[in-house]
Parts: C-alpha cells; sequence; structure tokens
C-alpha cells in the first residue's frame, strides 16, 4: 500500500503569510495605521488621581489617567513614580497604575513635575 501524505517539506505553513489580493501597491501599511499621540507639555495635561479596587480582588491601586504622551514617556514616568512611592506600577492605554493608595503623594509629585492634577472620586 502506497502512503499518500505529504511530507512536511510540502505542506504550506498556517502561519505563512500570503497576500492573496492586494488592490494598492505596499501590502505593509503598519505605519498608516499607527495612531497619532500628541505630546503636549505637563503644564496643558489635565490628570485625574483616582483609587480603585474594583475588579482586582480587593487590592487598591491608585489610577492616573488622562496622559497624552507617547508610551516610552510614559514609561519613563512610571519608573520615577514607582521609585518615590515605593510600589509597583503599569501602563495600561494611556494610564498609569501605582499599586497602594498614594493619592496625595501622587498629586504632590505630578505638581512638582509641571502637570495640573486633581483627586478625582471619593
Amino acid at each position: 500500500m502506497a502512503s499518500s501524505k505529504r511530507k512536511s517539506s510540502d505542506a504550506k505553513t498556517p502561519g505563512e503569510n500570503r497576500v492573496i489580493y492586494s488592490e494598492f501597491g505596499n501590502a505593509d501599511n503598519s505605519a498608516a495605521l499607527e495612531r497619532g499621540v500628541p505630546e503636549l507639555p505637563p503644564q496643558q495635561q489635565n490628570l485625574r488621581v483616582q483609587a480603585s479596587s474594583k475588579g482586582r480582588k480587593g487590592k487598591t491601586v491608585t489610577v492616573i489617567s488622562g496622559f497624552q504622551h507617547k508610551p516610552e514617556t510614559l514609561e519613563a514616568l512610571l519608573k520615577q513614580l514607582k521609585t518615590q512611592c515605593g510600589a509597583g506600577g503599569t501602563v495600561k492605554e494611556n494610564t498609569i497604575e501605582i499599586q497602594g493608595e498614594h493619592k496625595q503623594k501622587l498629586i504632590q509629585i505630578l505638581t512638582e513635575l509641571g502637570y495640573k492634577a486633581k483627586i478625582s472620586g471619593g
């Protein structure tokens, strides 16, 4: 009996990026699809600082929202805020989350850096 199995070299890999139809010349439009983020100076940004524990199994996280910076700038600012507060944190969708309740300390640090920051929520 003859085996009708294909050799692995003949089979097309499922992850292969084949273009079946392209109306315009360049198939790589990643640069065109990136959203432009305005890089405003700190004096023109209005930030909101609030403590939240919703969806975090009871753990309190201080959330700073309202940034209009590029992700690289937010990462640098996050590192500075984490060291000042002595806590962990992350950047998620133009917001910075710092572990723990540090509203007053973060307001003070952000105003020293030139941002307009307010406490939001209870």
